[in-house]
């Protein structure tokens, strides 16, 4: 079963199954501070592990709980506040701590989708140089389930490609794709937060390079 409708929801209509319950619902924006949102998403959550509770939990939360200088949002608490009720309440579960996802449609503030349109519409933007991003490929996600990890129970898993992309890394290779360069200035701030990958995930990336990965990315998505 498959709660949500969203980018990751649709992503894995092709692995979906009587014996999993995927939770892709919720709050998507991690700027979000309205607290109805949350407490719809934690609601749902509650209503969906009680109504199944036969069925192994795939949850989908994030990497930026690893970030620093992201522990008092609203949405990093949030997140690792329902990672903590599916670890007490979820006899059956694997938590999914994903990147950036890159894909068709979607949020148009996630980063590919913003540089993208930043660019065709001939708008200005900041960079911050000192600032690094890991990516996803939307179809990795059920991949990655489907070969790797669905058998694993009760674990937290980082999932992301390896790589700490350099945001005019990220630029470079749109502009490229659509043979229109970017108004952007530079400025001197940003940071990027570590995050240790386990062989799992490493496994599944081996015979990508962060060069092909990237222009695979820009030759699917852009």
């Amino acid at each position: 079963m498959i709660i949500g409708n969203g980018l990751i929801a649709s992503s894995l209509k092709n692995i979906d199954s009587e014996e999993h319950l995927f939770f892709a619902s919720g709050v998507s924006n991690s700027l979000e501070t309205r607290s109805s949102e949350f407490e719809r998403e934690f609601s749902l959550l509650q209503d969906s592990i009680g109504k199944n509770p036969g069925s192994k939990l795939v949850y989908f939360s994030t990497l930026s709980v690893n970030d620093q200088s992201k522990q008092d949002s609203h949405y990093v608490l949030h997140k690792l506040k329902l990672e903590e009720y599916i670890r007490n309440h979820a006899s059956s579960h694997l938590i999914l701590r994903i990147g950036n996802i890159v894909g068709k449609g979607g949020n148009p503030n996630t980063l590919f989708n913003f540089l993208k349109n930043q660019i065709l519409n001939d708008k200005q933007f900041t960079v911050h140089s000192k600032a690094r991003r890991l990516l996803l490929d939307i179809d990795d996600i059920p991949a990655f389930l489907n070969t790797s990890c669905l058998h694993i129970k009760n674990e937290t898993i980082n999932f992301a490609f390896p790589y700490y992309y350099d945001l005019k890394e990220i630029i470079n290779a749109i502009q490229e794709q659509i043979r229109k360069e970017a108004d952007y200035r530079e400025s001197n701030e940003g940071d990027f937060y570590q995050v240790e990958f386990g062989e799992t995930a490493n496994m599944f990336f081996r015979e990508n390079s962060p060069e092909k990965y990237l222009k695979t990315l820009a030759e699917k998505y852009i």
